[in-house]
């Protein structure tokens, strides 16, 4: 390949198209450092929603309370932006691949899943049970991993479907409908179950182009922000049309920790666009079901909602969906695809040797 040659042709490329993607993504990050982190992430999502929901128990609107979670992160974020260089600068590198047409316009609408997500809870979840409406979102979130990780959307390219994966994602099925079959209640409306299981499918296609647009500006703050405005945006919109009919909250709760569902937000979401390209879209998938089943689990224990009582299926669910994650886990090796050469630098671009040797190393990679 020409040194400045912009568009290898496919004869020039990594040996196997199959697996390789212009846009994965190396890493030195242990690959159980990110389950972890995963699993935090998934953790803080079933504390965001404990809180969540006490909100809009006392506004009377789960709208309003998805508006204000969603905008309080954004204000936070915008402070942080504002002290943090990187994150600013990040947004110019994000308008350099939109326009080299290396991330496509459409990937920066990983908000929109995020509000739909929340929009189906007042629409679905108060009819179906939490219990069905999660089984539910989990069975989109699985589908919605495998499938895209497959098709390779994530920041780190392809993942084959191999036998581990596809036993943890049933494992994982299993593990939340044990853990909530003590709340199933078999007459419910199917085609309204669609509703939360696209809400599912959505959640894991926003965790993967999150992760692509972290990868594009190379910043997780950068996404986040742009996660959070999309957000934001779409809720105002629905509370407007919500308030047009119902009107909007009479008060507000003086509780200052009711309005930090949006504080953990940003936490988590920036730490899920991290480790994304990492672990791929199932297995993060998987991770945050086993984090919120166990922070749901502790919630339950210390600070339980309503007087319910913790049952054994709870906690055997939690541990099946642990196990998920670490069966979903084996045979992961790290650095499976190759980064292509189109973005190289003149300077760091280093010919193969006469050996054969694919490509640079990792330490004179210039960043994707």
């Amino acid at each position: 390949m020409e040194p400045h040659d912009e568009h290898p042709s496919p004869e020039s490329s990594a040996p196997d198209s199959s697996i390789v993607h212009r846009h994965a993504e190396r890493t030195r990050l242990p690959v159980w450092v990110a389950v972890a982190i995963a699993i935090v992430c998934g953790a803080g999502t079933a504390v965001q929603s404990r809180i969540n929901g006490e909100l809009a128990t006392a506004l009377a609107d789960p709208y309003a309370a998805a508006a204000i979670s969603f905008g309080s992160g954004l204000v936070v974020l915008l402070a942080a932006l504002a002290c943090w260089r990187p994150g600013r600068a990040g947004f110019a590198r994000l308008r350099g691949e939109l326009r080299e047409r290396r991330i496509a316009w459409w990937m920066l609408l990983g908000g929109l899943a995020g509000a739909w997500f929340v929009t189906t809870q007042g629409l679905s979840a108060g009819v179906l049970g939490v219990a069905v409406f999660t089984v539910a979102i989990v069975a989109g979130q699985t589908v919605g991993g495998l499938v895209f990780d497959v098709v390779g959307l994530g920041p780190g390219g392809r993942r084959r479907l191999t036998w581990s994966r596809v036993a943890g994602a049933l494992l994982a099925l299993g593990a939340i409908g044990w853990a909530v079959s003590a709340q199933l209640d078999h007459d419910v409306p199917l085609l309204l179950m669609l509703l939360p299981f696209i809400a599912g499918i959505g959640a894991a296609w926003q965790q993967a182009v999150n992760g692509r647009v972290r990868s594009a500006a190379e910043s997780a703050l950068t996404s986040t922000v742009l996660n959070f405005a999309v957000g934001t945006t779409a809720l105002v919109v629905v509370l407007l049309v919500h308030a047009a009919s119902a009107g909007f909250p009479a008060r507000f709760p003086s509780e200052p920790w009711l309005y930090l569902g949006g504080v953990i937000g940003c936490l988590f979401i920036a730490g899920q666009a991290i480790v994304v390209r990492i672990i791929g879209v199932l297995v993060l998938a998987l991770a945050g079901v086993a984090g919120q089943l166990s922070a749901a689990l502790a919630l339950d224990l210390l600070l339980p909602a309503h007087g319910r009582v913790v049952d054994v299926a709870t906690i055997g669910g939690t541990v099946l969906a642990l196990a998920a994650v670490a069966l979903a886990s084996l045979h992961r090796t790290r650095h499976r695809h190759v980064a292509a050469d189109a973005q190289d630098s003149v300077e760091n671009r280093e010919p193969p040797s006469s050996a054969g040797r694919p490509g640079l190393p990792d330490s004179m990679r210039p960043p994707t």
